[in-house]
This record gives structure tokens, C-alpha cells and sequence, in this order.
């Protein structure tokens, strides 16, 4: 039997994510606030809907890709949403990044309904969402992960069942954490470098070929050399929401973590100096300006 799915939130990540799993042959319902990306995927084979009822009673399995925690949960627990349309069996699941407490909220609702929750939180961009390569990091019932599976699979091509309900946010959390702090990482050195008369361009090839490599420095160092920072694959403000949420589990736990609390400080900074909009590579800007110094390819 085809599974029938169901897809909310058609953003960045959520459209081609969606394309996916439409390519894969699955019987696709979405849905979206702005109409026109449910009208342009409808026009490749999806089935429209116009509110989360309404994909919630014709699916399987609900996913969910939305841009915060407020909207996670009024989609999830709001009034005619998600959950209160749900029936025994089904399978709900939310690829977005929230955090614990939003998590588990929504499981022990499902729970409620006889339905089944995964939070299943994504990573991996644009570019490997419309390639069908994200990594996907479940928690929840190992029954509902096994059936969703060869949904993720059409998504993705790291999928791993974590554990428990909270655990898939937990190894999120962990990922944006050192997205942050190698994020920051990455600024320094390329501008340390640069303003010492290095030529920035070499110093990012020879180190990225080293042990000083890592995804953020190849991912943010073209962009600090091109200049080119408009918010196109995603936002400053994004990794602000998640730095907020892994300060938030530091102090549930107790602990200190000083790596978390620069990358949340540098990333606050960012937006208060107006940067929010832009590509996260774009923390670099207010240490430029401190600086008085900016990253530039050599002629």
C-alpha cells in the first residue's frame, strides 16, 4: 500500500523536500499559508489543501517543516489543528527545529488522539533538501519511525533513529550548537588571517585542507569573499532562534557552556547591528567593523 502523505509548511526547506518525496511516487497532500507554493507544486501532481484539517484527515503519515516554535505548536496543538484532527494510528511527524518541551508537548497530545509522534528534525540546507540528501535524526516509537522510514528515505540520506520522544530535537540542538560556534570560528579565522596580510582566499584553501577544516568554514568562507550575503539559502535570525533554544536546554541541564553563550552573544549582535536578514555568514560583519578591516579576494 502507498502511504498517503502529508506535508504543512512549504518554505525553503519544506518545497523541495516535498518535491521529493513527490518524485518518489507517494500520494502527497500539502499545504501552506502563501497558496501560490501549494498551486506550483499541484501543478507537478500534488494534491492541494487549504488547512492543516484538512491534510491531517486524508493522510497516513503528517509531516510538518515550519519556521519556529510558535508555529510548530499552533499547528501541532491549536485550535482545528494537527492533533485534534488526528486519529488512531496515524503518524505525525515534525521536521522542524523547536525545542524539548514543544517535542514532547506534541507526543503526549498525539498520544492522546491514539496517533503517533516522531520529532525527526533535518539538517543539511537547500542545496541537499532538493537533492533528496539531508540528515535526518528521529525520536519518538521505533514502530512509527519504521514505517515512516522510506518517507525519510526519499528525503534524505542519513536517517537514524535516535531514541525516545525528544531525542531527535536533543541531537538537533547539538548539531546547531556547533553550527554556531564553528560559525564564529570561521569568521575570526578568515578575518584574523586577512588582516594580518594573508591572502584570504589562500589561507581559507590551505586550512580547509587541514585540521582546522570544517562544514561552516566551507561553507561561510566564499561567502565572506564574495560579499555576497543576501539571506538566499537561509538567515542570521534562523540560527539566532536556535542558539536561543540550546540556551535554553543549558539551563534546563544545569551546566555551563561557554562555547554556546559566544555563539549566542556574536549571533545576537549580528541582528541588533541589522544583519538579521542576511546569510548567517554574516556575523563576520560586526567583527569587521570592530575590526575596521573587511575580507576581500586580492585582485
Amino acid at each position: 500500500m502507498v502511504l498517503k502523505v502529508g506535508f504543512i509548511g512549504l518554505g525553503r526547506m519544506g518545497l523541495p523536500m516535498s518535491y521529493r518525496l513527490l518524485q518518489a511516487g507517494f500520494d502527497l497532500t500539502v499545504q501552506n499559508r502563501s497558496q501560490g507554493k501549494v498551486n506550483e507544486i499541484a501543478g507537478a501532481g500534488a494534491n492541494p489543501a487549504y488547512t492543516a484539517a484538512q491534510v491531517t484527515k486524508k493522510c497516513d503519515v503528517v509531516l510538518t517543516c515550519l519556521p519556529d516554535v510558535a508555529t510548530s505548536e499552533e499547528i501541532f496543538l491549536g485550535e482545528d489543528g494537527v492533533v485534534e484532527n488526528a486519529r488512531p494510528g496515524q503518524i505525525l511527524v515534525d521536521t522542524s527545529t523547536v525545542g524539548i518541551g514543544t517535542s514532547k508537548a506534541c507526543a503526549a497530545a498525539s498520544e492522546s488522539k491514539g496517533a503517533r509522534f516522531l520529532d525527526a528534525p533535518i539538517s543539511g540546507g537547500i542545496e541537499r533538501a532538493a537533492d533528496g540528501t539531508l540528515t535526518i535524526m528521529a525520536g519518538g516509537p521505533k514502530d512509527a519511525y519504521d514505517t515512516a522510514l522510506p518517507i525519510f528515505e526519499a528525503i534524505g540520506a542519513t536517517v537514524r533513529y535516535m531514541g525516545p520522544t525528544g531525542t531527535g530535537t536533543v541531537a538537533k540542538l547539538v548539531n546547531q550548537l556547533l553550527v554556531g560556534i564553528h560559525s564564529v570560528a570561521a569568521a575570526e579565522a578568515m578575518l584574523l588571517g586577512a588582516k594580518s596580510g594573508a591572502d584570504p582566499a589562500m589561507i581559507f584553501e590551505v586550512v580547509n585542507s587541514g585540521w582546522g577544516q570544517s562544514f561552516m568554514l566551507g561553507r561561510n568562507a566564499p561567502v565572506m569573499l564574495d560579499r555576497d550575503f543576501e539571506g538566499v539559502r537561509t538567515q542570521v535570525k534562523v540560527f539566532q532562534k536556535d542558539m536561543g533554544l540550546i540556551q535554553d536546554l543549558i539551563r534546563d541541564l544545569g551546566m555551563t557552556a561557554p562555547g554556546a553563550d559566544l555563539a549566542y552573544q556574536m549571533v545576537n549582535q549580528a541582528v541588533e547591528k541589522g544583519f538579521g536578514e542576511m546569510d548567517p555568514a554574516a556575523i563576520v560583519l560586526p567583527l569587521e567593523e570592530q575590526a575596521g578591516y573587511r575580507i576581500k579576494k586580492r585582485p
